[in-house]
């Protein structure tokens, strides 16, 4: 069957190539795959992984045979579902716990944005609790894991404060949902819209060290990237003077483990077919042309999510 695979000597170390199709254990689900998005994190790891490797979170796709231990979606359905690799393929072995199946309305190009990107920021947000009237702040919030958690706090009632880096993405937060919008490198424009109860940081670096400041009493940083850089520094003393701050580290394929990725992408596709979250879909194009495109995502050619047709 066809596949991405790690190629060096193609755009991004990514092009199309031949694979062994996948054989289900009893607790998957054969799919076969109709649109995949892309992730900064599995395009980074092809720039290191061996050439060969298929990479590849998000999918959406039809069942071509149901999990033999008849947990899952039935033959025929249609669905969306997270691999922690090894997604961007015609037929991929899905287990059932990480599969949904889409309701009425919702498309292959919706669905395949919602794995990563809206699972992340729905299980982010619940480590805030309850946020009705609470305040929340969203970094890197043009990106797809951003503008899902815009929306999300939005329709849990809370006051959402959006950093972004371009005052051009300003507009497009603010359609999110966004109550107030703070530009710039760093977080210091968000801290006249603080202190915030929950703030999710995919930034790191000034930012994250910036944002610890802005914590109110028993308020929670969730930080699930490192866009801008890696190591950060902060004030100890004002940090835990707050009172009950928490730093919380987020990594989605931990998460699942205790929250079944099928929950919450059932979940997320029903406010979907509702009208109540909207993907915003940047780019679509042929995963013939997944090199190109992974390229414009290193070099942050687009906000949002890029979606390629499988075989198309």
């Amino acid at each position: 069957m066809h596949a991405v695979l790690v190629d060096k000597g193609a755009p991004a170390n990514l092009s199309l190539g031949e694979m062994e199709e996948p054989a289900p254990a009893p607790s998957e689900a054969l799919v076969r795959v109709s649109a995949i998005s892309l992730n900064r994190g599995e395009v980074r790891r092809a720039q290191t992984a061996e050439a060969g490797f298929n990479p590849g979170w998000d999918l959406a796709g039809t069942v071509e045979r149901e999990a033999a231990d008849g947990t899952g979606p039935r033959a025929g359905a249609r669905v969306v579902g997270l691999l922690p690799s090894g997604a961007w393929a015609e037929l991929v072995a899905v287990p059932t716990s990480s599969l949904a199946e889409l309701p009425e309305g919702v498309s292959f190009e919706q669905a395949a944005t919602l794995p990563v990107a809206g699972l992340t920021a729905l299980y982010a947000l619940e480590k805030g609790g309850g946020l009705l009237g609470r305040s929340v702040l969203v970094t890197g919030a043009s990106g797809g894991a951003g503008h899902f958690a815009i929306q999300l706090a939005r329709l849990s009632g809370a006051r959402v404060a959006a950093l972004v880096r371009r005052e051009e993405h300003e507009e497009l937060v603010h359609e999110a949902g966004a109550h107030q919008v703070a530009v710039g490198e760093d977080a210091g424009g968000a801290e006249d819209f603080g202190p915030y109860h929950l703030v999710l940081e995919s930034v790191g670096g000034k930012a994250l060290g910036d944002v610890m400041d802005m914590l109110a009493p028993g308020g929670i940083c969730v930080s699930f990237g490192g866009s801008g850089a890696e190591e950060t520094t902060f004030d100890v003393r004002s940090f835990y003077l707050t009172g009950g701050a928490r730093l919380y580290g987020f990594i989605l394929f931990h998460e699942i483990l205790a929250h079944p990725a099928s929950d919450g992408l059932a979940r997320l596709s029903h406010l979907v077919a509702e009208g109540r979250l909207r993907p915003r879909v940047s780019v679509e194009a042929s995963w013939e042309e997944v090199g190109e495109v992974a390229r414009r995502l290193l070099d942050r050619g687009y906000t949002g999510k890029a979606v390629l047709r499988v075989g198309g």
